[in-house]
C-alpha cells in the first residue's frame, strides 16, 4: 500500500512512521509512506498556500493551485483509490473506514489547515472528508497520521500476529474486555478466577459478558450499530 500525505508542515509528520508497528510494515516494503509539502508547488514567488477568503469572517483558506497542481501530479502516475480530506466538518472515522481502507493501493491524505481549503478542491478531487473527533486541531497532520496508522496496522503481514486486530474494540461494535497478565496475585490485587481456568469457552463467554457490559456502561451509542 502507498500513502501520500499533502501537508504544509511536513515536520510534523516526521516522527509518527518511524517506530513500532507502523515501521516494521515500512521497513518490509507492505507500506509506503510519501510526505509532500504543498508549499513546493505554489506558484507564488513567496510560496504563499494561503488567501482571504470571498466573505466576512476572520480566517484564511488553502489556496486551491498548489493543491491541485499537486492532486494532478500524484494522479498522472498511479491510480487512486481514495483521495482523504481531514477536516472538522467531515464524517466521524471509524474502524469500519479503516478496514475497508485496509484492502486499497494507493490513498492519498490531505491535511487541512486555517479555516479549510477552497470548496472546489471539495468538490471535485476529495472522494472522502474524516473527522476524528468533535474538536478542532491546529492542523490535519495528527489526524493524517492517526488515519495512516489505523490502516497499515491492519494490512497482512504489518503485525505479528494478525489475529490480535480481530479482537480490537469497535471490530464488533463493542468495547475491548479487560486484560491481565502475571502475576496472577499482585497486592492482594487478583485476576479473575476465569481466566485462570483454561476453559475456553467460559473464558470466551466471559469477555463477551464484559465487553457488553463495558459498552453498555462507557460507549451504549455503539449497541445501536449492532
Amino acid at each position: 500500500m502507498r500513502i501520500d500525505i499533502l501537508s504544509i508542515l511536513p515536520e510534523l509528520l516526521d516522527s509518527p512512521f518511524k517506530y513500532s508497528i507502523i515501521k516494521r510494515a515500512i521497513d518490509k516494503g507492505i507500506a509506503e509512506i510519501n510526505i509532500h509539502n504543498i508549499r513546493d508547488y505554489s506558484t507564488n514567488k513567496h510560496k504563499k498556500v494561503d488567501d482571504y477568503a470571498y466573505s466576512v469572517g476572520a480566517g484564511m483558506v488553502m489556496t486551491i493551485q498548489p493543491i491541485v497542481d499537486l492532486i494532478d501530479q500524484l494522479k498522472s502516475e498511479r491510480k487512486y483509490d481514495a483521495i482523504i480530506f481531514t477536516t472538522p466538518d467531515g464524517t466521524p472515522y471509524q474502524q469500519a473506514h479503516a478496514n475497508q481502507f485496509s484492502s486499497f493501493k494507493n490513498i492519498i491524505i490531505l491535511c487541512g489547515h486555517y479555516k479549510g481549503i477552497d470548496q472546489r478542491i471539495r468538490d471535485h478531487y476529495i472522494t472522502h472528508e474524516f473527522s476524528i473527533g468533535d474538536y478542532v486541531l491546529t492542523g490535519g497532520e495528527l489526524a493524517a497520521a492517526v488515519i495512516a496508522d489505523s490502516i497499515i496496522r491492519l494490512i497482512p503481514g504489518a503485525m505479528s500476529d494478525e489475529t490480535s486486530a480481530l479482537s480490537d474494540s469497535f471490530q464488533d461494535h463493542l468495547l475491548s474486555p479487560p486484560v491481565y497478565t502475571r502475576p496472577a496475585d499482585y497486592k492482594g490485587w487478583k485476576v479473575p478466577d476465569i481466566l485462570l481456568s483454561g476453559n475456553e469457552k467460559k473464558i470466551d463467554e466471559w469477555k463477551l459478558e464484559q465487553s457488553l457490559e463495558k459498552t453498555k456502561r462507557i460507549r451504549p451509542d455503539l449497541l445501536d450499530k449492532k
